[in-house]
């Protein structure tokens, strides 16, 4: 078939492989053009060219970052649609860089569609102003959870928004076989939980930089104790690894610990889920792939994109993270672990209906792309 007598869509999120539950985003959205729509071309903005180069060679990559107006402009005048998200991309002084994009889309008369973005924390008075602008002419707002249509709301956003879900939810896992556990020097036949931190920054406003690395060495030294477990700590950013050696640090039973260090596709850790017999962690896609395996979890939320996720999944969530919370976030875990088939079967029953919901952005995406209708080109605006 040739490709360019169809449409070209252009998908801008943070990809480029610097984060994992990104590229699950990414993959999952790219697998569902090339089923639905297999005569349109993919133009993913990338902050890492050569990695998405690397990793998605069916599909055109352009760098984003750093770039002039100008260049930009050109790539963006080539679209049929401009895909806004998914993922968490509009929160203060990070959803300006995005929304430059999204607007020199709408100057050029190219439709936005946001799709199932993630937003929040949105305060600062330049991103909320650039946030009611761009998707007051978007074609369809969706985002992925309520947290995120209550802080676009919160900025001034007065277009209909559209609670949907994480487009990962929809990926299918690659084997995680056993040879690759042994390469990471994860032994066999014994109980295995996952865990997974992150590092402070301004998508963790709530973290608490002191007390955490401690806190969760005692929950490390309690899941080895009480369940007789090794822990395996599942970084999703690179820099998780150093969060992540912070902890086991801390801990007396440090030999019972492994951290991950190979370079591992999304698929690949939604096939490692499968091994875990418990999930305790704080980034959202460590959790998502932990609950689409049926692991019985806890999440740690640091924000409440996790709060909103527990929530959905009918999981236990404690508010925030911090040294005060040793004690009743030991219970915790004591309880879901005592609990565990009922949390299986909690999680396993809700999925199905958050994969539907993840199942319709795509179905909004679709219909706005085969109407292939330019919108009104928007003036340019000096921010």
């Amino acid at each position: 078939m040739n490709k360019t007598l169809g449409p070209t869509v252009g998908v801008l999120g943070s990809y480029g492989g610097r984060n994992l539950g990104d590229e699950a985003i990414l993959t999952s959205i790219l697998d569902g053009l090339r089923r639905e729509r297999p005569d349109a071309t993919a133009l993913v903005f990338s902050r890492c060219p050569g990695h998405t180069r690397a990793h998605y060679p069916d599909v055109e990559v352009t760098g984003w970052e750093g770039m002039s107006r100008e260049p930009v402009s050109q790539v963006v005048a080539r679209l049929d649609m401009l895909l806004l998200g998914g993922g968490g991309i509009l929160y203060d002084t990070e959803a300006r860089r995005y929304l430059r994009v999204a607007q020199l889309a709408l100057e050029r008369a190219v439709p936005v569609f946001t799709y199932a973005l993630g937003a929040g924390p949105l305060t600062t008075r330049t991103d909320c102003t650039m946030a009611r602008e761009t998707l007051a002419s978007a074609v369809t707002v969706t985002v992925r959870d309520e947290e995120s249509r209550l802080a676009l709301e919160e900025a001034g956003v007065m277009s209909p928004i559209i609670v949907t879900a994480d487009p990962a939810l929809l990926l299918e896992p690659e084997p995680f076989g056993r040879d690759m556990l042994r390469a990471e020097g994860i032994r066999e036949g014994t109980r295995l939980v996952g865990m997974n931190v992150r590092e402070p920054g301004c998508a963790a406003e709530h973290l608490d930089v002191q007390g955490y690395h401690e806190l969760l060495a005692h929950l490390g030294d309690f899941l080895v104790n009480r369940l007789d477990a090794d822990v395996v700590f599942v970084p999703m950013e690179r820099d998780d690894i150093r969060h992540s050696h912070a902890v086991v640090s801390h801990m007396n039973a440090a030999d019972r610990c492994r951290v991950l260090h190979g370079d591992y596709r999304p698929r690949q850790i939604l096939g490692l889920a499968r091994h875990l017999d418990l999930a305790v962690g704080m980034r959202l896609h460590f959790l998502i792939f932990a609950a689409m395996r049926g692991v019985p979890l806890l999440p740690l939320p640091y924000a409440g994109k996790v709060f909103d996720f527990a929530q959905r999944i009918g999981a236990p969530a404690l508010r925030g993270v911090v040294r005060e919370a040793a004690g009743p976030l030991l219970a915790e875990v004591d309880r879901v672990w005592d609990e565990r088939p009922a949390h299986t079967e909690r999680i396993k029953a809700r999925i199905p209906a958050l994969r539907a919901m993840a199942a319709t952005t795509a179905e909004y995406f679709l219909e706005q792309l085969d109407r292939r209708t330019p919108c009104v080109p928007v003036p340019s605006r000096a921010v």
